[in-house]
């Protein structure tokens, strides 16, 4: 049976969303900025990676297919406590990023917001709440 072995993410510009990753606490080393080609690996999740679209010999106007397919993935990122959700959400929009949902205790019993990495891919922060 086959099986996940990874989540890529194909970006536009590595340096710009590695550096967005790394505001979530993903430890990835700064050489990793030039490479058209980055795994991640964390407890709980096989491995995370990136890859530039050059990488993937995707050309500017074949690279529209990616946007015109529809699809979307969110990354869930869990956060230790709710406090730690606000204030993640406020050092990343501080950076630049783009706020989606702004904090909130949602009705499934978490306090969650959403905010988009430099690509548009949507990334939820949320912590359970006491």
């Amino acid at each position: 049976m086959p099986t996940v072995d990874a989540i890529t993410y194909v970006v536009d510009d590595m340096a710009v969303s590695l550096n967005f990753y790394r505001l979530l606490g993903f430890d990835i080393p700064a050489s990793a900025d030039a490479s058209g080609y980055v795994t991640f690996d964390q407890e709980g999740i096989r491995r995370i990676a990136w890859s530039t679209k050059a990488f993937e010999g995707l050309a500017e106007p074949d690279s529209a297919c990616l946007s015109s397919a529809g699809g979307s993935v969110a990354l869930s990122v869990r956060c230790g406590q709710p406090a730690a959700v606000d204030d993640l959400f406020r050092t990343i929009v501080e950076a630049g990023h783009v706020s989606v949902v702004a904090p909130m205790d949602a009705p499934w019993g978490a306090r969650h917001c959403r905010v988009l990495d430099p690509d548009g891919n949507p990334v939820d922060l949320f912590a359970p709440l006491p």
